[in-house]
């Protein structure tokens, strides 16, 4: 692997939950390491996600964990997690998932640039950017 870029969240103590949820979606193998297993076993904090990754057979990457203790969880507004391309069903079937216990802020529907966009965040505050084009001919 030379350089990937992919998006790192931060949660307020339901990382290993939000992780999870998203292994549920996306599939894939998750790997989760809490405080205490990387070196804090004595720590209040020590079942708290230090550090989780999920990498999927589509070769999607999605880390995250909860904030480092003492440390404010401030949810971001500038940001979304963006999933596009032309698997119409697989990014319908995300869609579905995230959408499902969240809020919908723009439905999942043909679009003036002609693809079916939507913009949901999910239950866990993560707001999603899902894309679908139509495969090219």
């Amino acid at each position: 692997m030379a350089v990937r870029l992919n998006p790192y969240l931060g949660f307020d103590g339901d990382a290993r939950q939000a992780m999870e949820f998203y292994r549920e979606v996306f599939g894939g193998t998750l790997t989760l390491s809490t405080y205490g297993e990387l070196g804090q076993p004595d720590d209040p904090d020590a079942d708290k996600i230090m550090h989780g990754m999920l990498e999927t057979p589509d070769g999607l990457t999605l880390m995250g964990a909860d904030v480092p203790p003492g440390t404010a969880h401030t949810p971001g507004n500038a940001y979304s997690v963006s999933l596009s391309g032309d698997d119409a069903a697989a990014l319908r079937g995300y869609w579905e998932k995230l959408s499902a216990g969240g809020s919908v802020a723009v439905p999942l529907e043909q679009q003036i640039w002609g693809d079916v966009f939507g913009m949901c965040t999910d239950r866990f505050g993560t707001p999603w950017m899902v894309d679908i084009t139509e495969p090219a001919a």
